[in-house]
């Protein structure tokens, strides 16, 4: 290194000295002998004193550059021994403490045999994994004998072919007073919480005055028992709403014994058999208390469009839900149907054109609605268009009936088309979903400036935002029986198409399954209007049936089904098969008797693993596939779960179901 150093520094004059030597053979060679030897003798006594100058240069840096390393070493080896902080070095594959300052031994409070015990022994709450994954800092605080550190550091590499192991040294930075007043200023922020009772008009407002007033005298002792222990503030803001304020070290409480108020709440039961049901919406980590307020409203609304009967916690990022076991109960009004009619009815005649999308694999219920809401816009004589992708869906056989009429002639686009015909007077509305990532295109909806929205999944934590019209019902059975109530007061049943009425009444059946799950009063109006209509059960039931290898595969995944916490169908099949088959034996499970709850499990061309989940009864299936990344509603759900196998997420459904129905372990899976 030396040499190589002084010869960089070193002038390169070589050149001149063959000049020199030139010159004097071009003497020799014209006869100037004397001169030529008198020039070869300067130019010599001129290169030796160039050498000898040299030599003494090379020397010079030598020992300039030795002192200088014999300096770092001996700094390094000072700044090591006198370091501020405490310092400990080993080596990470064994372990093995190789040494440490006296800081650190005195922060171990073991300074007898430090360099005869490992690491983990003075820290067991330390891991050294970060260092071999190349970062230089611990990602977690450590925390050693009631003190809190933070720990930095580097690993030194041994040489190629060295035997010796590599050495980490490591810094601890005492944070305790600055992590302490951290953790108070978090738990002490305050966090604000509204109280809604929900079925307030069904379950008490109906009541005598005695009555009334017992069972909110009931419910508020209960609210105010929950809330005593925080000494929080808690208001009452109009009947049957409230408003709580309490610090944020609380909420992890709230949270672990899930809100049990909610099932307080629950026991009160009215004189006609009808419990008394409440949302809580929780706003947390708002920089004022008027975001703090938007945050718990917001959490309100969501608990309410998921119906009712839960806690929605929400930050600045995202929600979390808590509940939403109870049965849902049908709390819809005319008016508000009516209302949304005359809305989407001026947003038909407003816009340039209608384009109709649902979401990803459309299924007979989103291109029922869809077929509905074309319906609308022919008669408000706007041009309209359903987007269709060419990839094979649950619905192709009702596609192909609606394509097959004369009035859907040039009807169907696909994605990038109907992008090309939007302009900024165009409306997209969007069926049978609320959430913009389950869309069939997600830039066509990025690129409308209207949208309207028709769903009667309830709410995840992601929704589309600025619908220009958002008629979301939880309540309703699906999305055709929504659009027939807004043709109900749009059109005559006579204006209907049959083909249609029949596009609507198949999605009608799917979502109900003919009729027998998630029904009530309206679904039978709307069945009935669109019976007026021309919609024929009879020939609706030919588009439910399938061909025989489907009806074996379907039985193929229902053998291997087995039984989890004795009244659990989870069905998990290692081969790819058709979503309808999927769906049709997540069903067919829920007709054994004793199965409340039907899972089936299995991998799609995609590498993706596809859950469908189906329930009879009060297992809420959208809020257990909510947690594997799916959403739906209480009694069908799915999710797409990419990056896991089979196995995996059967094991992460059964931990989801343990702690959905509590801390007690699930029984033993039978066959």
């Amino acid at each position: 290194m030396y040499h190589k150093l002084t010869r960089m520094l070193a002038p390169r004059i070589g050149l001149y000295f063959a000049v020199m030597l030139a010159f004097c053979c071009v003497t020799a060679l014209l006869g100037r002998l004397e001169a030529a030897v008198a020039e070869l003798v300067v130019t010599a006594a001129l290169l030796a004193g160039y050498l000898a100058d040299r030599l003494r240069r090379q020397k010079e840096a030598a020992k300039y550059l030795k002192d200088i390393l014999d300096s770092m070493d001996q700094a390094t080896r000072d700044s090591t021994l006198n370091c501020p902080l405490p310092l400990v070095m080993f080596r990470p594959d064994t372990d093995e403490v190789v040494w440490s300052n006296d800081r650190f031994l005195r922060l171990t409070g073991d300074q007898e045999g430090m360099f005869d015990t490992r690491l983990s022994d003075l820290a067991p709450a330390f891991d050294t994994r970060w260092l071999l994954e190349g970062k230089d800092e611990c990602p977690q605080e450590v925390e050693l004998n009631g003190r809190r550190y933070r720990v930095f550091g580097d690993l030194a590499r041994p040489a190629a072919g060295s035997e010796e192991s590599v050495l980490a040294t490591t810094y601890w930075l005492d944070v305790t007073e600055l992590a302490d007043t951290r953790d108070i200023y978090h738990a002490t922020r305050p966090a604000l919480a509204l109280l809604l009772l929900d079925n307030y008009e069904d379950a008490i407002k109906s009541l005598d005055e005695g009555v009334r007033s017992a069972m909110l005298s009931d419910i508020s002792q209960r609210m105010s028992h929950w809330v005593e222990e925080s000494g929080g503030v808690f208001l009452r803001l109009d009947r049957d709403r409230f408003l709580f304020l309490f610090e944020e070290q609380y909420l992890a409480g709230f949270k672990a014994e899930k809100f049990s108020l909610l099932d307080s709440v629950r026991e009160v039961v009215g004189p006609a058999g009808i419990p008394a049901t409440m949302s809580i919406g929780v706003g947390v980590d708002g920089d004022t208390f008027e975001e703090l307020y938007r945050f718990a409203n917001l959490s309100v609304e969501m608990a309410l469009s998921r119906g009712g009967d839960q806690a929605v916690v929400k930050n600045r990022f995202t929600f979390e839900f808590f509940g939403g076991r109870g049965k849902e109960t049908e709390r819809r009004t005319k008016v508000k149907s009516r209302v949304m009619a005359s809305a989407m009815g001026e947003l038909v005649a407003d816009a340039s054109c209608v384009m109709v999308m649902g979401h990803k694999a459309p299924d007979m219920d989103a291109v029922g609605a869809a077929v509905g809401v074309c319906a609308i816009a022919r008669m408000k004589g706007v041009p309209h268009y359903i987007v269709r992708d060419s990839v094979s869906t649950p619905a192709d056989g009702l596609y192909e009936r609606v394509a097959g009429l004369p009035q859907y002639e040039g009807v169907f686009l696909d994605s990038q088309e109907a992008m090309l015909r939007a302009d900024s007077r165009s409306l997209l509305v969007v069926v049978d979903t609320n959430r913009p990532e389950q869309v069939q295109n997600q830039e066509l909806l990025a690129s409308c400036n209207k949208v309207a929205v028709i769903d009667h999944h309830r709410r995840a934590a992601t929704y589309i935002e600025g619908a220009a019209l958002n008629f979301h019902e939880p309540y309703a059975s699906s999305a055709c029986e929504l659009v027939a109530e807004l043709i109900a007061y749009l059109m005559e049943p006579t204006d209907l198409l049959p083909g249609e009425a029949q596009a609507m009444m198949a999605g009608l059946m799917l979502d109900t399954k003919n009729f027998t799950m998630r029904t009530g009063g309206r679904t039978f109006e709307a069945a009935a209007m669109l019976r007026r209509a021309g919609g024929d059960t009879g020939e609706v039931r030919r588009l439910f049936q399938t061909d025989l290898a489907d009806a074996v595969s379907k039985y193929s995944i229902i053998q291997t089904a087995k039984l989890y916490r004795q009244d659990i169908a989870i069905a998990a099949v290692d081969r790819t098969v058709g979503r309808v088959t999927a769906a049709q034996a997540a069903d067919e499970l829920l007709n054994i008797a004793g199965i409340s709850a039907s899972f089936v499990l299995y991998p799609d061309a995609d590498g993706r693993v596809i859950v469908s989940a189906r329930s009879i009864g009060s297992t809420n299936v959208q809020v257990i596939v909510e947690a594997l990344g799916g959403g739906g509603n209480a009694a069908a759900a799915g999710a797409q779960i990419p990056g896991r196998t089979v196995d995996e997420v059967k094991r992460e459904l059964n931990a989801v179901l343990d702690s959905y129905f509590g801390s007690d372990k699930g029984e033993n899976e039978e066959s």
